[in-house]
């Protein structure tokens, strides 16, 4: 059985991890993206921009084919976009797809045995990242 997903994330509950800070616009984005992609299933990333969902990549087994389908999804819209990935990104390969379609800050839940990588990789495209150390979960 699995109990409701209520937790409301507010700016303060975040950990930039990157050496890139989000901007508020980039922040309020991220917040609206991970209340979002807490409704698809598991395991999803979301494309928002302007406070709109613009690429969704669901439920998928892998993180970097969700990142791809969400790319996809969102085209041209996912230039100076934000993402959100309802568990942490293993490996960078997912974040490197968002980067490349041109996705400029991330938000995911950390505590993956990658995440110095993912940073690193973050660091090195330019790319604000910030941890929530909550795992939305639907099956």
């Amino acid at each position: 059985m699995q109990t409701r997903d209520t937790i409301e994330l507010k700016p303060e509950n975040l950990k930039v991890v990157s050496k890139v800070t989000p901007t508020a616009k980039q922040i309020d984005d991220l917040l609206f993206a991970f209340r979002v992609v807490k409704h698809v299933k598991s395991n999803a990333v979301i494309i928002c921009k302007d406070g709109a969902t613009v690429g969704i990549g669901p439920g998928q087994t892998s993180r970097v084919d969700s990142s791809i389908i969400a790319v996809r999804k969102a085209g041209d819209r996912a230039k100076g976009a934000v993402a959100a990935s309802d568990a942490f990104f293993p490996m960078p390969d997912g974040l490197e797809v968002l980067a490349d379609a041109g996705v400029n800050a991330v938000i995911q839940p950390g505590g993956s045995k990658g995440d110095n990588d993912v940073i690193i990789t973050a660091d090195r495209l330019g790319v604000a990242m910030v941890f929530t150390g909550i795992r939305h979960f639907k099956h």
